[in-house]
């Protein structure tokens, strides 16, 4: 059925090469009108990081006190949920930041991890220098949106131990800052594991998500990864305690994922009902993503009962989609949301 819908639309979205396709999964206002739209927009450079967002912390009784930003402005808010092993100042969030800086909305940014550099096209990103002066964006036309951003329990700044991270417990942190410090409805965009945790966010928070981003979504990849090894592997990982899981994206070669941490996400897999999320979604995905498969966006996609349901391909993306077409498309995304949600509210 997805391979039926993706040739489908090849006969009316403007791409070349298999620059980047969408595949509706539903009749709505959506990414063929953001697509179609787009050639014709002014495009805006995105200005340098000039406002400073400072560090607080989340107190939480019986749980570990998590370290996050906040910038503040209109609804909708924007919350920015990473992957494992992402920096808070990766690529991705980074340009989320400034997105909503210059469009007015406020935003959550998060990250999980402060084990290696981040850089951008080749060169170190740091906040202090981080410019994106050559990502164009939508042309301005809002007041400064809601953006806020965490570290997850246990690495970053946050207090916990990471040996003893779970991702039930992420997703209790997530929730957290859904619920204490998150004003009004929120757009999640969800990066990698952070799109596994939107879905949770989503089901468990109906009330204030009201829309999905996905960038590379991992829903149940890390258990269905772990699953396919072979079983004397499985066994070997069981008595260490730690799985390495290669990756080229690790300074190491590898990741080294705590076995409890696979054990205990079997109890949030998704994939295997359907998904009782009804808000639109969108979903971007790196053909050449060889962590996560793009099929698994197209799964999600057709779990969830939400009917407006967009899936983004690019065809020469990796994982960490972080070149400058990707993050253009993704503010692009968030930008189209935006102005749906507006025209649903109004």
């Amino acid at each position: 059925m997805a391979v039926a819908r993706l040739a489908a639309v090849a006969a009316w979205v403007p791409c070349r090469s298999w620059g980047w396709a969408a595949v509706p999964f539903g009749p709505h206002r959506g990414l063929s009108v953001l697509l179609a739209r787009i050639p014709q927009r002014a495009p805006r450079w995105l200005p340098a990081c000039r406002q400073k967002t400072s560090l607080s912390f989340l107190n939480r009784p019986d749980l570990p006190n998590l370290a996050y930003k906040k910038l503040k402005g209109k609804s909708p808010g924007i919350i920015f949920i990473p992957g494992y092993l992402s920096y808070m100042n990766g690529t991705k969030a980074l340009a989320i930041e400034e997105f909503c800086k210059s469009l007015g909305h406020a935003c959550i940014r998060s990250c999980t991890s402060i084990l290696h550099p981040h850089h951008i096209f080749g060169r170190q990103l740091t906040v202090k220098d981080a410019t994106f002066s050559h990502i164009q964006l939508p042309p301005m036309k809002r007041e400064k949106e809601k953006i806020s951003w965490f570290d997850y329990s246990g690495v970053g700044s946050s207090d916990g131990n990471s040996e003893e991270s779970t991702l039930g417990k992420w997703r209790k942190d997530v929730l957290s800052i859904i619920d204490d410090l998150a004003d009004g409805p929120q757009i999640l965009v969800g990066s990698s594991l952070g799109g596994w945790l939107m879905l949770h966010a989503a089901i468990a928070r109906p009330e204030k998500v009201v829309a999905l981003i996905g960038v590379a979504t991992a829903a149940d990849t890390l258990v269905t990864k772990f699953n396919q090894l072979p079983v004397e592997l499985k066994k070997e990982v069981e008595m260490k305690g730690v799985w390495s899981m290669p990756s080229k994206y690790s300074e190491e070669g590898v990741y080294n994922v705590q076995y409890s941490f696979i054990k205990e996400a079997e109890h949030h897999c998704l994939l295997h009902s359907p998904i009782p999320v009804n808000c639109p979604i969108r979903l971007l995905h790196g053909m050449k993503d060889d962590i996560v498969p793009w099929h698994t966006s197209m799964q999600v996609a057709d779990r969830v009962l939400s009917t407006d349901v967009d899936v983004i391909l690019r065809k020469h993306s990796d994982h960490r989609m972080r070149e400058k077409a990707d993050i253009q498309l993704l503010v692009y995304t968030i930008d189209d949301l935006i102005d749906k949600l507006s025209t649903i509210v109004n």
